[in-house]
């Protein structure tokens, strides 16, 4: 993996032209891989070796504490002295300021090593990246540094039992309690959140929840719909101007551990604010500080959705890149079959390794598309973050971002998930069993469609708003990005593959255009998921069609991406017909089909 994380990193995305712009003008081609090794090697140390353990011994709640291994305190503690915590921060609040592409890489490592004990620290940035962005001075100095520090960790408790996906159902109240608090206008929450990843443990002396919750209107009813939203820090433990611990108890507590198929080494919570088991300050209510402006809670939560959908697509990769490496491994020690010949087998020859028959071969390749195309997908829209933060063409980089995020997120979660599906395949009833670690990963692994927007949502998004925004602007920018590579392409031996990536564009904006030519949303979304799936695939196409064209030498390094990417463009890019068929004829039996027929 790291041979061709280098690869795309410093040959195909050039991350050292970023060294010649101001805020990472004190980095290098040295300090970004001392980074990396970094991280590689306390991923090896401290998550990898307990990555089993934190599944079979997963959280348990005994009424009063939630227990954890020790080794997810040890493994997260060391991620923290590491200073990934505030990788991308500014140097005046202990960051190190990498650009979004190096943090990603070197998150990698830990998504790779054990998804699900790296969660804390993911959750933690964010949540504190948010409060830098968003937050008041005193809020920034006494949540987000804590946070970057490592001494507290963060939450994001944005769903409810009732409301899921499905923000504008939010119930969780919020009351103003004193407007003039330090801290910020400070407000008593009552309610329920449901599926809080990191929502309770003992790993951190605090946990700093950022809550999103209605306020009540002049007549006292919550506001329908979204307006009305706002964001909250919610602290475990209640904190003073200083950042120091008061020793009371906030009114949040532990309702109960969601018991999960996988990622069992992060927990899982329903939290109830407010339900009086605690009485901060003489009274029940959660005490929560106001973020921002009131009715500005989704602006802010989304502001980091960006980084956040990356992540969890970076994360599918690796969880497939793991199982990848682990069924090649595999393929290559074990011996069963031998080989045909036109007189048959001869059963006196010498078993050979599986790796050597084709259909194991036609395994092994498509998981090498995947997750190698994945992660060239997950580098490229961080890289992009960097183009939005720091580079002269900020417009364009946001164009970008906005078409490419739905596939960023569910891509990889889609066919991540397939890699790790035929890892089982090539380990066989080997695979099946807990003695081989693949089925772990695929178990984390079926998280990744559902948390930070489902693939269904993805798909509305990218169908119903992204492409057809501003004109289509979104889409004719990476239509522009798109074509450039097949001109180049055309020049090279890769002519071909240009060409099929020419007609598979023209596709794609043909079924877009088909599928609103009514105006009726209806109509054009029911089949938003199969255009999701052709977009993506288009995109992982024109990926491996740019990243082919760096690749130099005869090396089995060189051969084998030249074979991946031919690989995708023979079994992979065909398939969007199919898919294009139904979203282009507005094919209505999915949004036709009455409940009673099922």
């Amino acid at each position: 993996m790291r041979e061709t994380l280098d690869f795309l990193l410093f040959d195909w995305l050039r991350i050292s032209d970023l060294t010649a712009r101001e805020r990472f003008a004190e980095h290098s081609d040295e300090t970004f891989a001392a980074v990396l090794d970094t991280c590689e090697r306390i991923a090896r140390d401290k998550f990898a070796p307990f990555n089993r353990l934190a599944d079979t011994q997963e959280p348990h709640f005994d009424g009063e504490r939630v227990h954890l291994p020790q080794a997810t305190h040890d493994a997260t503690r060391a991620y923290a002295e590491s200073g990934m915590l505030a990788a991308a921060q500014d140097y005046d609040v202990g960051g190190m300021q990498l650009p979004c592409v190096i943090e990603m890489a070197g998150n990698a490592f830990f998504s790779k090593a054990s998804v699900a004990m790296g969660g804390y620290a993911m959750l933690t940035s964010g949540n504190a990246s948010l409060l830098m962005a968003h937050g008041t001075p005193l809020q920034r100095e006494v949540f987000a540094k804590n946070e970057f520090a490592g001494r507290w960790f963060g939450t994001m408790c944005l769903s409810e039992p009732q409301a899921g996906s499905s923000l504008s159902d939010v119930a969780t109240r919020a009351e103003l309690d004193d407007a003039t608090d330090p801290l910020g206008p400070r407000y008593r929450l009552t309610g329920h959140k449901m599926w809080i990843s990191g929502g309770e443990h003992e790993i951190t002396e605090n946990i700093v929840h950022l809550v999103l919750a209605k306020v009540p209107g002049p007549d006292g009813k919550l506001i329908p719909g979204t307006r009305g939203i706002s964001l909250f820090i919610v602290p475990k433990w209640l904190v003073n101007d200083r950042a120091e611990l008061t020793g009371e108890r906030n009114d949040v507590v532990l309702a109960g551990l969601n018991h999960k198929l996988g990622y069992r080494g992060t927990t899982n919570c329903l939290l109830n604010f407010g339900e009086g088991r605690w009485t901060p300050q003489g009274r029940a209510g959660a005490v929560g500080y106001l973020v921002g402006q009131v009715g500005d809670g989704l602006r802010c939560m989304f502001h980091m959705m960006n980084e956040a959908r990356i992540g969890v697509g970076l994360g599918a990769v690796m969880l497939a890149y793991a199982g990848y490496e682990a069924s090649l491994d595999y393929a290559k020690q074990r011996p069963q079959g031998r080989p045909m010949t036109a007189a048959g087998k001869d059963s006196a020859s010498l078993q050979r390794p599986i790796i050597e028959h084709a259909d194991v071969r036609r395994m092994l390749l498509a998981q090498k598309s995947y997750v190698e195309g994945g992660l060239a997908l997950e580098l490229y829209c961080a890289r992009l973050v960097d183009e939005l933060n720091t580079g002269t063409d900020q417009a364009g980089a946001q164009a970008l971002l906005d078409v490419l995020i739905p596939i960023a997120k569910s891509w990889p979660s889609e066919w991540g998930l397939e890699a790790n599906s035929l890892a089982i395949q090539v380990l066989g009833g080997y695979g099946y069993t807990r003695d081989f670690p693949v089925e772990q990963y695929w178990r984390d692994q079926r998280l990744n469609m559902i948390h930070e927007g489902t693939h269904g949502i993805q798909a509305l998004d990218l169908l119903g708003r992204k492409v057809v925004q501003q004109g289509g602007a979104s889409l004719a920018a990476l239509a522009a990005r798109m074509q450039a590579t097949i001109e180049r392409a055309m020049q090279t031996d890769w002519a071909p593959q240009a060409n099929q990536l020419g007609a598979a564009l023209a596709q794609v904006g043909g079924a877009t255009k088909k599928a609103w030519s009514t105006g009726e949303p209806a109509e054009a979304l029911a089949n938003a998921t199969p255009y999701l799936q052709a977009f993506g695939h288009t995109v992982l196409a024109w990926l491996w069609l740019d990243v082919v064209l760096s690749v130099s030498g005869d090396s089995d390094f060189a051969h084998g991406k030249r074979a991946a990417a031919r690989y995708f463009f023979a079994y992979e890019l065909p398939k969007i017909g199919a898919w294009l068929d139904v979203v282009a004829r507005r094919e209505p039996l999915c949004r036709d089909i009455k409940p009673e027929y099922f």
